[in-house]
């Protein structure tokens, strides 16, 4: 099962991963995805409101980091078409050994989107193409 975009027919991403700044991304979304707009809009006006509150930069960097990752998804369209084909299949599926597998698709999807995003996976090890490798807390290059 383990398809990655490079496997799955999107040779060349259609947008380059934009940088980590809620402009960019959106700017992006808007080519990749216009329709998530409306909630990148809201969840930054949410973002906003509650680093204020709080005097907390935290969700800010939250927000950005899930939409990075979501872009990144995005960017591809077999492997976006891929991760919402297996989240209906595990949503459907009783046997749990195929959950199991398709879940670890799951995963090997978002740890490719985490890396391109810039952002460390945390709590396991991913080894992708260029013997890119990032660990918990520290982060190793080729």
């Amino acid at each position: 099962m383990g398809n990655t975009a490079a496997n799955m027919g999107d040779r060349f991403a259609p947008v380059p991963q934009p940088a980590s700044t809620p402009e960019d991304l959106r700017a992006a979304l808007a080519q990749l995805a216009p329709a998530a707009l409306p909630m990148f809009d809201t969840e930054r006006a949410e973002a906003v409101r509650e680093a204020r509150e709080t005097l907390n930069s935290a969700p800010l960097r939250r927000f950005v980091g899930q939409w990075a990752v979501y872009v990144a998804i995005e960017r591809y369209p077999s492997r976006a078409a891929r991760l919402r084909e297996l989240e209906a299949l595990v949503a459907e599926s009783d046997d749990f050994a195929t959950i199991r597998e398709m879940v670890a698709e799951i995963g090997r999807i978002y740890d490719a989107a985490f890396i391109e995003a810039g952002i460390e996976p945390e709590g396991h090890t991913v080894t992708c193409t260029k013997s890119r490798q990032v660990r918990g807390k520290g982060r190793t290059r080729a």
